[in-house]
């Protein structure tokens, strides 16, 4: 069992793997805004809450503290956030994609020549640009009502409020940075 990457081709699908994994991992997760309301810690992702408000039998308002995805597409906030969710599925989807094939190229000899793996490196490129639009598109989601409830009246496109940013939101562009740029050249002299 051979290989059908140079030793750069190797790194090439470490890196490959590990940018995959922290832009897919990120976009599950709802850690990209967080805020409070009625004295609870919220969070949120494009198509992801956790603790939210619900009305009781009686009729009063509780915050439930869990998380879960909205009930339908359409219960997504706002328009942005919605193309922001396919967006960045789509680019976490094409990087997990190359991710995938470089890894097996580690192990499956004649899989990954210079060509592929250029084509390869275009597609991770495609990705890291689809993510990197998705990040650039959910700050245009914050004048949304339920955002506004959340991060207070004075929330609204590219304005937070009294909300911050969370981890998730960083990864996701970190990792698309690293595909697009770093992924994108060592995937040049990846193949044999």
């Amino acid at each position: 069992m051979g290989s059908s990457l140079t030793l750069v081709g190797a790194l090439w699908a470490f890196l490959s793997f590990l940018t995959a994994v922290a832009s897919s991992a990120s976009y599950f997760v709802p850690c990209w805004l967080f805020g409070s309301q009625l004295g609870k810690p919220v969070s949120f992702g494009t198509f992801r809450r956790c603790t939210y408000p619900a009305r009781t039998e009686e009729r009063h308002l509780v915050m439930v503290e869990e998380c879960g995805r909205y009930a339908s597409f359409g219960a997504i906030p706002s328009l942005s956030w919605q193309i922001c969710t396919v967006v960045t599925g789509i680019g976490c989807a094409l990087l997990l994609l190359v991710a995938l094939a470089a890894i097996l190229g580690c192990c499956v000899e004649e899989l990954i020549s210079q060509m592929m793996g250029r084509f390869m490196g275009a597609a991770q490129f495609v990705g890291g640009l689809l993510i990197s639009s998705g990040c650039a598109l959910y700050p245009l989601g914050w004048n949304s009502p339920e955002i506004q409830q959340t991060c207070g009246n004075a929330s609204k496109q590219f304005q937070l409020g009294t909300c911050r940013l969370g981890w998730a939101y960083y990864c996701m562009g970190g990792g698309a940075a690293a595909a697009m740029l770093i992924c994108t050249w060592l995937s040049c002299f990846a193949g044999k």
